[in-house]
């Protein structure tokens, strides 16, 4: 029976979606066709792989060749479908014999010389595959990101010979071990550097162990951006499971992870001109945007009431979710967003609202139109507002320097330690049920937030969020329950719900 089914992998957000390429021959005059909602790159495949397949010393089938990629409802783009269509037509005309082809998939571009390129989002395959139980075999040039998988078997290939000789045993292919990279890398951006603003170092902190979302806001050249860029090297690293997640996205974008710093957090910084789709994602085939890059790390905005106000509005769902929900007409894609919120803004058009020295010119009103560009749903959303004041000079000048990061990150691993093993997620993820069994607060502290809340006309998340941020609090002093302190200076980080004066 000349027929062959060969199993490689689609991309469809993050996933890798199974697919089977089945290869069937018949009588007839020569052609070849392929069905199953193939792209133009994967029709033109069929150029390719008989190029490549004849350059590789091998008879092209001179028969009728349908290829039928299933599931026939999936979309499939790319030329990541090469190697498997070749595989299929040289076991169907009986070229390679190998009758264990359920236990590999293949994935690889074809050169017309039988060469194997790489392709992108290779990450999510080899995931995919891992949990199949089944052997990959990829391009060459797609091991350094093969690589960080663990538990997996996975064999490298130059060209289409290589793999014909793997399979019917003649020489096998190397395997690709995981590279163990068990080295602290050193932090460039240290916490040390930064002079003054006790205040604020503090709710980095405390942003960091909790994994809360914060902004600052001060006139330019108070540190707001330094400080912004120092808190990746007070967070902990990423898990194995965290590092994969958020590596995966770079893959889908064609960005190789580094096997040397795949593990350290990542930190997004995009300009203010950036669009809504450039935060989200989007296209006609979705791709990941900033905040989907940001992944169990850093998403920095600085200026932010420079940004136009629609593209701040698309961060309110996945700030709640963590997900994003891309749909077009023909498809929809979800990607990752479990992102930690950082921005910048300064507290007027001018910048110099409350300086000492009276440099703002700037009316009410215009404050008021200026903070408005924020909305009050997002702000909201943002667990901790710090006012990063003007330092004087003698603090620039003092020799003495602040607590260096490894000695915060210390602190904050700690913290994030009882967390875990108390709900199993950082407090910033608490559900309503479990803000009720772990934030519990005496009498006369629930009189507290009370009158808070009705000073400051707080909304029923506001509250929830002084909680979990009150209890992060506790968390960085050790307590097991929370102190009419912490609960004091969980409050005091939500400044800008009061009127500018």
């Amino acid at each position: 029976m000349s027929l062959a089914v060969v199993f490689t992998r689609a991309c469809h957000g993050i996933q890798a979606p199974l697919v089977s390429v089945e290869v069937h021959l018949s009588n007839g005059l020569p052609s070849m066709s392929i069905v199953g909602l193939a792209d133009t790159e994967v029709k033109e495949s069929k150029d390719r792989v008989r190029s490549a397949i004849i350059n590789s010393q091998f008879d092209f089938p001179a028969r009728r060749i349908t290829i039928n990629l299933a599931p026939a409802d999936l979309p499939k783009q790319g030329a990541r479908l090469d190697l498997a269509i070749a595989i299929g037509i040289l076991v169907a005309s009986r070229q390679l014999e190998f009758p264990n082809l359920e236990n590999y998939e293949f994935i690889g571009e074809l050169a017309l010389t039988g060469n194997i390129r790489a392709v992108p989002a290779v990450l999510p395959t080899a995931m995919a595959t891992r949990q199949s139980k089944r052997q990959l075999i990829l391009p060459i040039d797609n091991t350094s990101e093969a690589s960080l998988i663990s538990n997996a078997e996975q064999y490298a290939a130059k060209h289409l010979l290589d793999v014909c000789s793997h399979l019917n045993g003649s020489k096998k292919l190397t395997m690709i071990l995981q590279q163990h990279n068990s080295r602290t890398l050193p932090i460039i951006d240290d916490m040390s550097e930064v002079r003054g603003q006790a205040y604020a170092r503090r709710a980095l902190e405390i942003a960091a162990a909790g994994n809360h979302s914060l902004i600052m806001m001060g006139p330019p050249g108070t540190g707001k951006t330094m400080l912004a860029k120092r808190l990746a090297g007070i967070l902990p690293e990423m898990t194995e499971d965290e590092a994969l997640e958020s590596a995966a996205v770079l893959s889908i974008c064609g960005q190789v992870p580094s096997e040397h710093n795949w593990r350290q957090r990542p930190f997004r910084a995009p300009h203010h001109t950036a669009s809504a789709v450039a935060l989200v994602g989007g296209g006609s085939q979705p791709r990941p945007g900033e905040i989907s890059l940001a992944h169990h790390g850093v998403l920095f905005l600085d200026e932010l009431a420079e940004f136009e106000r629609r593209v701040l509005e698309v961060l309110r769902e996945p700030l709640e979710s963590g997900v994003i929900h891309i749909s077009r007409a023909a498809r929809q894609a979800e990607f990752p967003a479990r992102f930690q919120l950082i921005a910048a803004m300064n507290p007027c058009p001018c910048g110099y609202h409350g300086d000492p020295n009276g440099k703002c010119n700037c009316s009410s009103e215009k404050i008021i139109r200026y903070r408005a560009k924020i909305s009050g749903p997002l702000l909201d959303r943002i667990d901790m507002h710090v006012e990063v004041p003007r330092m004087q000079y003698s603090t620039l000048h003092e020799q003495q320097t602040g607590e260096p990061s490894l000695v915060i990150r210390q602190r904050v691993i700690t913290a994030r330690q009882r967390q875990l093993a108390r709900s199993q997620t950082t407090n910033q993820s608490l559900s309503n049920k479990e803000i009720e069994q772990y934030c519990h607060l005496e009498k006369h502290d629930h009189e507290l937030l009370e009158k808070a809340i009705e000073q400051l006309g707080l909304s029923a998340r506001a509250w929830h969020r002084i909680l979990k941020l009150a209890r992060t609090i506790s968390d960085l002093d050790a307590c097991d329950d929370i102190q009419t302190q912490h609960l004091q200076e969980a409050i005091g980080y939500r400044r800008l719900d009061r009127s500018p004066s």
